[in-house]
């Protein structure tokens, strides 16, 4: 005698199918997003650094003196 839990059912089938698939679409935006978060992330630390070193290397501008009447 067969098992009848065993036996296949096209309804649960067709649910894990459409779980499947939102899951999969969730991992990929999810994962785009990341991916976007961290490409603005080293943007701003390399932009932040670049200005650091460069106002180390030119130096503070000279401030201008006020002219006295």
């Amino acid at each position: 005698m067969s098992n009848p839990w065993l036996k296949k059912n096209p309804f649960m089938s067709i649910w894990l199918s459409g779980a499947n698939s939102v899951a999969n679409s969730a991992r990929g935006r999810i994962a785009a997003e990341v991916k976007r978060q961290s490409t603005a992330a080293v943007k701003k630390s390399a932009n932040d650094m670049f200005t650091i070193w460069a106002s180390v290397i030119t130096g503070s501008p000279a401030s201008k003196r006020k002219r006295r009447r």
